[in-house]
């Protein structure tokens, strides 16, 4: 299989009620070992909360007409980079764009369409950065966030039950 045949298809804030069930169906087959998870069920809670955000933005990719995968983000609030609390020397322009969820479902996955995702999400964005968090009990994801361009600047629990992710921050305009 390779990833030429996967057609990535763009979406903003106004497209959610169209790919909802879909991010929601990836999302079913990427955790179906994790469902039970109380953290793992709300995720329909966080499609809504980013899909809610005007600056919302999506790329879901197709093989055919079968979802294989999704990435997705939204501008931060001018004002609330709360990533700069992890840097001593934040940029001169703080502008974000939090990317909030990558999706590969287990039958695509390591074929290099999580890059091609990521890369479709960030690539034109206007923004000077990109910041993400990332599960420190997944290292090998971390590594190849590394490989993309982001480094570690510190660790945020943003729920009383999830994980104390990584905080991970790239620049964009590089």
């Amino acid at each position: 299989m390779t990833t030429a045949t996967i057609e990535l298809r763009h979406y903003g804030h106004d497209d959610l009620p169209q790919i909802r069930q879909t991010l929601l169906d990836v999302h079913a087959d990427a955790y179906a070992d994790e469902m039970d998870d109380e953290f793992t069920q709300r995720f329909p809670w966080f499609v809504d909360h980013w899909g809610g955000n005007e600056g919302f933005a999506c790329v879901i990719g197709y093989d055919q007409h079968e979802p294989v995968g999704f990435a997705y983000g939204a501008p931060a609030a001018p004002g609330r980079e709360w990533w700069r609390e992890h840097m001593d020397n934040p940029p001169a322009d703080t502008s974000t764009f939090s990317f909030s969820e990558l999706m590969v479902r287990p039958k695509w996955r390591k074929t290099g369409i999580a890059e091609r995702l990521h890369t479709a999400l960030v690539e034109s964005r206007p923004e000077a950065l990109a910041v993400l968090l990332v599960d420190p009990d997944h290292p090998k994801v971390q590594a190849l966030y590394e490989t993309w361009g982001y480094r570690a600047v510190g660790n945020r629990q943003p729920f009383p039950d999830s994980p104390n992710f990584t905080v991970m921050i790239r620049d964009l305009k590089a």
